[in-house]
């Protein structure tokens, strides 16, 4: 039966009521309609398509890709090579990985490279407070959380944190200040080699570390300041004095359980303008981080009035500072807190005076010395003159500050002279270790400094495309100056009389017995009181734990050393000395194609247009 409907397109539609044949019905039917298909002569398209595939001779010279159609054997060979090519291709891969070879990658990096990740570690050892996860030193915890509180007589009662400054816990702020402002300079400068070495986040946790505490230690907050607390705990022990404290104990700072003082200061110019100079220097280090930076700017120009206003040597009077870190004048850091603030915040008015020819008068810059150009915690003066000569080279501001920066960078070259062994300025052991102190113990922090500068002004009139400069009539290149620096850097990492290294872990041979409470007490769980640390201190046996990247006092000026820890003049390391030794070592680093940052420094100057002169007086006849 069928029905019909009506198709949409006018057609009759037919449904098929019987459309449940089976599929045998059906191919059955085909089968019919073949038979009578093929009673009819077929022509030979219609027997093209009845015949199918199986009878298609003609077209096997070609394979149907679907979208094109290309010859069977252009498409054999095709494939063919392809299969052949992948697996010589495997095999020579296989070969190549299983034959040993030699690499031709990055170069080993170099002795002063491998030098700085070591000096660096030394900070972390040297941490005061509550320590980060990844202080990554396993003898050191957290310790002296007390600090400020402990002093009822301190009006500032949160001290926590800093760096101990040596062998023992003490806190001083004068050298601990220095040290910051040296390791942010050798950032500003030298960033792209911290970069390379991978130490930038380093360096900048370190230097960070340092100024949170420094920022502590006054009302950084205030527009002006009365006082700053200059030092955490106390070392004399003169006239025979039984006082537990910070020299007469030897225990591990995280075992201290005496009274540590605070000493604050009212008047002490030279302590304020050089945390001021550490906080300026170090916002341009930070200077990406607005907030921070900004933070420390403040601090800095605050510190830097208030040095201004209560003059005075923040170590006069006998103090404890005084046996220690005992300051010679204030006009130096004078100086050098004014060109930092300068830099820092582009504010002329502290460019004026750093360039005051009184104050240079004050601080020495006119007059030589027997320490004339040795730059120290105590006196900044060659450091200051050699970063306002980089205003000169680079910026050039003209009048009125010309006559000043040229003195300036006049008397820098002369100090390089003085390094150099043609000129006998300073005497030199037989080993070659320059004797910036004149035989005094404790000779290579000195030395370190002077490295640091000679490389620095070296690269700058690289820089400035200046080849070199005059000692007298004799013209010297850069590369003198950097070969100055190389050999007493060298002279530190081992190559001196002894062969010995004077930096801790650096090499094969260097000092066992580091002056130095922490490093020499065994992390045993047995909390040693104030007399029963000495057997540690006494003990002939090397420091049970190591001081990474330590750099010891010193030889003699014959070149001896005894590696022995009751003598702190050999083996006793200082923030101070590290700090130089870390801003030498990455000056030295890597490609010196590298260079300096020409720009980073003067980020907050704005542009220079030199003031013309006055006009001559009118001519009279």
């Amino acid at each position: 039966m069928s029905m019909y409907g009506r198709d949409p397109w006018g057609g009759p539609l037919e449904i098929n009521a019987a459309d449940s044949a089976t599929d045998d019905d059906r191919s059955r039917n085909l089968q019919d309609l073949d038979r009578a298909a093929l009673s009819r002569p077929l022509d030979e398209t219609q027997q093209s398509w009845l015949l199918g595939p199986s009878e298609q001779k003609k077209k096997k010279r070609y394979v149907d890709l679907g979208c094109i159609i290309v010859s069977r054997k252009i498409f054999v060979w095709t494939v063919g090579t392809l299969l052949v090519s992948g697996f010589l291709a495997g095999f020579i891969t296989l070969i190549v990985k299983t034959v040993p070879r030699h690499h031709h990658g990055k170069p080993p990096p170099d002795n002063y490279t491998l030098a700085l990740h070591k000096a660096l570690m030394f900070f972390n050892a040297q941490r005061s407070g509550k320590l980060p996860k990844h202080n990554n030193v396993s003898w050191r915890g957290n310790s002296c959380l007390r600090d400020g509180k402990s002093d009822t007589s301190t009006t500032i009662k949160d001290l926590v944190g800093g760096y101990y400054d040596a062998g023992d816990a003490i806190k001083f702020n004068f050298p601990a200040s220095f040290a910051m402002t040296m390791l942010s300079w050798s950032v500003i400068e030298y960033s792209a080699k911290y970069e390379a070495a991978g130490e930038l986040n380093h360096i900048k946790e370190v230097i960070k570390w340092g100024t949170d505490y420094l920022l502590k230690t006054f009302n950084n907050s205030a527009d002006k300041i009365d006082k700053i607390a200059a030092q955490v705990g106390v070392g004399d022990t003169s006239g025979g004095s039984t006082t537990p404290n910070d020299h007469y104990c030897w225990m591990r700072p995280e075992d201290i359980d005496y009274p540590r003082p605070v000493y604050e200061c009212h008047s002490c110019s030279d302590l304020a303008a050089e945390m001021a100079a550490a906080l300026a220097s170090a916002s341009i280090v930070f200077k990406d981080n607005k907030a921070y930076s900004q933070k420390l700017v403040h601090g800095a120009r605050t510190l830097f009035q208030f040095s201004r206003d209560q003059r005075g040597r923040y170590s006069a009077g006998g103090s404890d500072p005084a046996l220690f870190y005992n300051s010679s004048s204030y006009w130096d850091e004078f100086v050098w807190g004014g060109a930092w603030l300068y830099y820092a915040t582009g504010n002329s008015s502290y460019l004026q005076l750093a360039t005051h020819p009184k104050l240079a008068k004050h601080a020495g810059a006119f007059w030589g010395g027997p320490d004339y150009g040795v730059l120290s915690w105590d006196n900044k003066l060659a450091g200051a003159q050699v970063l306002l000569s980089r205003l000169r080279l680079f910026l050039s501001p003209g009048y009125p500050y010309e006559e000043i920066l040229r003195t300036f960078h006049n008397q820098t070259s002369i100090v390089m002279c003085s390094y150099l062994p043609v000129f006998t300025s300073f005497n030199r052991t037989k080993g070659g270790l320059i004797q910036l102190n004149h035989g005094r113990p404790q000779p290579l922090q000195y030395v370190v400094n002077a490295a640091f500068l000679a490389a620095l002004f070296s690269d700058y009139l690289d820089a400035a495309d200046t080849p070199g400069w005059y000692c007298g009539p004799n013209f010297y290149s850069t590369n003198v100056l950097r070969e100055f620096a190389k050999t007493q850097i060298d002279y530190i990492l081992g190559e001196n009389p002894r062969k010995m290294s004077y930096v801790v872990g650096f090499g094969n041979h260097y000092p066992k017995h580091v002056h130095h409470r922490g490093a020499s007490t065994p992390k045993n769980k047995i909390r040693y009181n104030c007399k029963g640390g000495w057997k540690w201190r006494d003990s002939k046996k090397p420091n049970p734990n190591t001081l990474v990247g330590a750099m010891v006092a010193g030889p003699d000026r014959h070149d001896g050393f005894h590696d022995v820890r009751t003598n702190y003049n050999y083996t006793e390391p200082t923030l101070a000395g590290n700090a130089g030794l870390v801003a030498a070592l990455v000056a030295l680093s890597g490609d010196r194609s590298t260079g300096i940052d020409k720009n980073t420094i003067f980020s907050a100057v704005p542009p220079m247009f030199p003031t013309p002169p006055p006009p001559p007086a009118p001519w009279k006849p």
